[in-house]
């Protein structure tokens, strides 16, 4: 199945945007941020990784020749917070009603959509 070009961009433009969103808190190393990677075991040092990697990943995302590997990287990003928020921190982070764990899934399944819903024979729309 192929995706409408308009359609595409919109996913693109939304996966970006939440992990564009969730890199202030990770650089600013936010109260709620820092509770998180403290719980998984791995701040300050996975609370930067994970920002740094999520900047990457919105680049590629953003760029129509590499969005591809942006949707791919994103998918493995997202679903390490998934699993974490299943396994190790539960659905819900500190009193948000689950709003983290539900910009992850709209995250995961933007860019699943991007990254499974193309053309096979080109890299670009």
């Amino acid at each position: 199945m192929k995706l409408h070009p308009k359609v595409r961009l919109s996913l693109r433009l939304v996966a970006a945007g939440i992990l564009l969103q969730t890199l202030f808190f990770k650089f600013t190393a936010a109260p709620e941020s820092v509770w998180i990677f403290t719980k998984l075991g791995v701040e300050p040092w996975g609370r930067i990784f994970a920002g740094l990697s999520e900047a990457v990943a919105v680049v590629l995302l953003l760029v129509p020749v590499t969005q591809y590997l942006g949707a791919l990287m994103t998918l493995g990003i997202m679903s390490g917070a998934l699993l974490s928020h299943i396994a190790i921190l539960g659905i819900e982070i500190e009193g948000d009603g689950g709003l983290l764990f539900a910009l992850g899934l709209v995250a995961f399944v933007s860019s699943a959509m991007v990254f499974f819903w193309r053309p096979r024979w080109s890299l670009k729309d």
